[in-house]
C-alpha cells in the first residue's frame, strides 16, 4: 500500500488503538489533519496548545493509556512545552506530534520554525526529527513503546511538512528493536530476600508509597503488604489514591504540608520501605534529618532514582508490582501492635484542623463537604496552589488513580484541561475539578472545549482573590510584605460560566455550600461553583525551609 507519510502516521495511531487526540491545527501540521479527515480517531479541538498537552496528560492518568496530542510548528510546538515538562516530571506517557517546516528550510529561521527537538531534549524521554519518511512507522512504534514502558514519560515526534507529504510503502512493524533500551522489571531475588529479612527484624516500619504504585497498578499489592506486616502507610502527593484514604493504617500525605503523624512516623521509624517514590525535596525537608534512624529499602523501576537523594540500604530496581508480588511470597504475618499504638497516638494528638471560621467560608470546609457528598469516589482534578494541598489533606480517595494533578512541575493552568482529558478518558466517572481563581484564569478558555465536547465536569473554584500559596510564603518568609499577590479585579465567574452556557453558582457561606453543592454535583452537564472563601487561610501544617519534617508549624 502506497500512501503519504501523513496518512501512514494516522494509520500508525490506529494500529496503536488511539481513540482520541487533542490538538490545534496549523500550516506545518496540515497534511496530518487532512489525513485525520477520513479516520475514526476522535479529534478534540482545544483553544490553546497548552490545553492539548495537559488534556492528553489528564487522559493518560485517568486511563493508563498513552495520551496523544498534535500541534503545528513554531509557536504551536513551543506552547506544548509546559505540558511536556509536566508529563516528564510526573512520569506520564505522552506522544506529542508537531509539524515542522520543510526540511529545505530547517535551520534558515523560516516562518514558524523552531528547533523543538533541541528545545525539548531535557524534558522528553526521547524525541525524533523525522528526516526519512519511510522510517516514520518504525519511529511511531518506538515512540509508543518508549513512552509507556519502564518509567513512563513523554516522547516527541517532529514531522517536517515535506516529509509528511512523501509517498511511502506502508507497513507497520510488529515488534520493537531498541538495543539501548531494556527496562528491568523483575527485582533481583537476593535483594528481595534481604528486604524480607529487614522487614522481619523491623520494630517500627513505615511504607512510603509514591506515584510508581499507580503507574504499575500495584495498589492491591501495596494494601497486601501493609496488612501483612502491619505497617502504617504514607503517600507522596503523586501517590495519593494508591492506598485507601479511610484505611486505619493510612497516615495521610507526608512532607512539606503532610500530616504531623506521617512526618513523625517517618522521622522515628527504624525501616522505611520506599515504593515507586523519588525522595523529592517536598517530602524530605532537611535530608540530613530525614528518617535518621531508619534502614531504607527503595524499589523503583528507574535506577537513576535509587540513591540519588538519600542513602539506600537495599536497592531494588524493578516494576514495583512484580517486586511486591515476589516480596509478599517471602513475608509472614506480623501481629506486633506496639508501633501502631504510637502512630495512632500521634494521629489523635495531631489531627488536621482548620480552626474557627469566624463567619467566613473556609476552603477546607468546601473540600470536606466534597468528600462527604462523593464518599471519596470521585475522580478529582486540581490545579496548583493551596487548594491542591487542601484536596491532598481533606479528600480521602477510595479508588486508585482518582487524583489528577501536577506534582513535580507544579504547573498552574493544568487543572481545567487535565479534567477535560480525564473526563473524556473516563466518561462514566464523576470528574470534579478543584481550582484556584489564579490557575483557573490561565486556561479558562478551555471552557469552550468542554461545552463543545459536552463534558459533565463539575468545577469548584476556591476563589480568594489572591495567589494564596505565594501569599502564604510571603507571610512566613517576607514578614507579611505582600507583593503582586492580590487580584484587584476578577470577572464574575458565575456570569462568565453562563456566557458559555454553563450552569453556575456563587456560594458565600457554609449554609449555601450545604444547600447547593450536592445539587451542583448531581446536576447534568458542566457545572461551575464559585466559592468565595477567606483570603487569610493558610495550608497547615507547614515545614519551614531547612527544617526537619518533624518540625512542622502552623502559620
Amino acid at each position: 500500500m502506497e500512501i503519504t507519510a501523513a496518512e501512514a502516521l494516522v494509520k500508525c495511531l490506529e494500529k496503536e488503538q488511539v481513540e482520541v487526540v487533542f490538538g490545534y491545527p496549523g500550516g506545518a501540521i496540515l497534511p496530518v489533519y487532512d489525513a485525520l479527515y477520513h479516520s475514526s480517531i476522535r479529534h478534540v479541538l482545544v483553544r490553546h496548545e497548552q490545553g492539548a498537552a495537559h488534556a492528553a496528560d489528564g487522559y493518560a492518568r485517568a486511563t493508563g493509556r498513552v495520551g496523544v496530542c498534535l500541534a503545528t510548528s513554531g509557536p504551536g510546538a513551543t506552547n506544548l512545552i509546559t505540558g511536556i515538562a509536566n508529563a516528564y516530571m510526573d512520569s506520564v506517557p505522552l506522544v506529542l506530534i508537531t509539524g515542522q517546516v520543510p526540511t529545505s528550510q530547517v535551520g534558515t529561521d523560516a516562518f514558524q520554525e523552531v528547533d523543538i527537538t533541541g528545545i525539548t531534549m531535557p524534558i522528553t524521554k526521547h524525541n525524533y526529527l523525522v528526516k526519512d519518511a519511510s522510517q516514520l512507522p518504525r519511529i511511531v512504534k518506538n515512540a509508543f513503546h518508549i513512552a509507556s514502558t519502564g518509567r513512563p514519560g513523554p516522547v516527541l515526534i517532529d514531522l517536517p511538512k515535506d516529509v509528511a507529504q512523501t509517498v511511502i510503502k506502508f507497513q507497520y512493524p510488529e515488534t520493537v528493536q531498541l538495543r539501548g533500551y531494556k527496562p528491568t522489571y523483575r527485582g533481583h531475588r537476593n535483594q528481595i530476600a534481604e528486604a524480607a529479612r529487614l522487614i522481619a527484624r523491623a520494630e517500627r516500619p513505615v511504607i512510603y508509597a509514591g506515584g510508581g504504585i499507580l503507574n504499575s497498578n500495584a495498589s492491591e499489592e501495596l494494601l497486601a503488604l501493609a496488612e501483612t506486616i502491619n505497617a502504617p502507610v504514607t503517600n507522596t502527593f503523586m501517590g495519593l489514591s494508591s492506598f485507601p484514604g479511610d484505611h486505619p493504617l493510612f497516615l495521610g500525605m507526608l512532607g512539606l504540608h503532610g500530616t504531623r503523624a506521617a512526618n513523625l512516623a517517618v522521622t522515628n521509624c527504624d525501616l522505611l520501605i520506599a515504593l515507586g517514590a523519588r525522595f523529592d525535596d517536598r517530602v524530605t525537608g532537611n535530608i540530613a534529618q530525614f528518617a535518621p534512624q531508619a534502614g531504607v529499602i527503595h524499589v523503583d523501576i528507574d535506577p537513576a532514582e535509587i540513591g540519588k537523594n538519600v542513602p539506600v540500604h537495599v536497592p531494588i530496581v524493578g516494576d514495583v508490582k512484580l517486586v511486591l508480588q515476589d516480596l509478599l511470597a517471602r513475608l509472614e504475618k506480623r501481629i506486633d501492635n506496639r508501633w501502631l499504638e504510637q502512630v495512632e497516638a500521634w494521629k489523635r494528638q495531631y489531627p488536621l484542623s482548620c480552626g474557627p471560621d469566624n463567619g467566613k467560608l473556609k476552603p477546607q470546609y468546601v473540600v470536606q463537604k466534597l468528600h462527604e457528598i462523593t464518599g471519596g469516589e470521585a475522580m478529582v482534578a486540581t490545579d496548583v496552589g493551596q487548594h491542591q494541598m487542601w484536596v491532598a489533606q481533606y479528600y480521602r480517595f477510595k479508588r486508585p488513580g482518582s487524583l489528577i494533578s501536577s506534582g513535580g512541575l507544579g504547573a498552574m493552568g493544568f487543572g481545567l484541561p487535565a479534567a477535560m482529558g480525564a473526563q473524556i478518558g473516563q466518561p462514566d466517572r464523576l470528574v470534579v475539578l478543584v481550582v484556584g481563581d489564579g490557575g483557573f484564569q490561565m486556561t479558562m478558555q478551555e471552557l469552550a472545549t468542554i461545552v463543545e465536547q459536552e463534558l459533565p465536569i463539575k468545577i469548584i473554584i476556591l476563589n480568594n482573590f489572591v495567589l494564596g500559596m505565594v501569599r502564604q510564603l510571603q507571610q512566613v518568609y517576607c514578614e507579611g510584605r505582600y507583593m503582586a499577590v492580590e487580584f484587584k479585579f476578577h470577572p464574575d465567574f458565575e456570569t462568565l460560566a453562563r456566557a458559555y452556557g454553563i450552569r453556575s453558582y456563587t456560594l458565600r457561606t457554609k449554609e449555601e455550600v450545604d444547600k447547593y453543592l450536592p445539587e451542583a454535583l448531581s446536576a447534568p452537564g458542566t457545572v461551575l461553583v464559585n466559592c468565595l472563601v477567606s483570603a487569610e487561610e493558610n495550608v497547615n501544617p507547614m515545614v519551614p525551609a531547612g527544617k526537619s519534617i518533624s518540625e512542622a508549624i502552623d502559620c
